[in-house]
């Protein structure tokens, strides 16, 4: 029966509606975990200083191909692990900017997946708004400083604000716990 690695940055309570349209997934295409396929899923937690070894306990299992679902750290982290495992990756903002893959339309690597191209939307939002209210002059970005790469991303939405003429915010929350300051900070601009 072949083995599916399934390598995640979260936890699998976090991930159970992402993980039912994966199964459902496999089940079209004839593949049904327990029956024909067997999945071996490795968990992060949240802590992304964990993905390296369970990638590599991945590899070691010699599974037939690894799913690297939450973003660049799983995806980096995969990379890092085999360069002979197929690798399918989900939600990363630029595979070819992180160094996955050589371009778009001929990866060169052992890796294929779905980009989000944050970056582009990013730039797209902020004019979207600045054409709805033209008046503004202050933008804020939210978001947890605990994602490697994030840099990227925030210089990014950086310069797309600095080509409206906005003031940029950046308002940081690692934690459920950050959510109320990161508000109120936001609403003091």
């Amino acid at each position: 029966m072949p083995v599916i690695g399934f390598l995640g940055s979260i936890t699998a309570n976090g991930f159970e509606m992402f993980l039912a349209g994966f199964h459902d997934g496999l089940k079209e295409t004839g593949y049904i975990e327990g029956k024909n396929v067997t999945i071996e899923y490795r968990w992060a937690d949240n802590r992304y200083d964990r993905l390296p070894a369970l990638a590599d306990d991945l590899v070691h299992r010699q599974v037939a191909v690894i799913v690297a679902a939450g973003g660049e750290p799983v995806a980096l982290a995969a990379k890092a692990a085999t360069s002979a495992i197929p690798i399918v990756f989900s939600a990363v903002d630029d595979p070819v900017r992180i160094g996955l893959v050589a371009s778009f339309n001929r990866p060169g690597t052992n890796m294929t997946g779905m980009s989000i191209l944050n970056s582009v939307v990013n730039s797209k939002r902020l004019e979207i708004l600045h054409q709805l209210l033209p008046k503004i002059s202050e933008v804020g970005l939210l978001v947890s400083l605990n994602i490697p790469d994030i840099q990227n991303q925030i210089a990014d939405a950086q310069a797309a604000a600095r080509t409206f003429g906005l003031n940029f915010h950046l308002l940081n929350a690692n934690n459920e716990s950050d959510f109320d300051s990161a508000f109120a900070e936001a609403a003091k601009l």
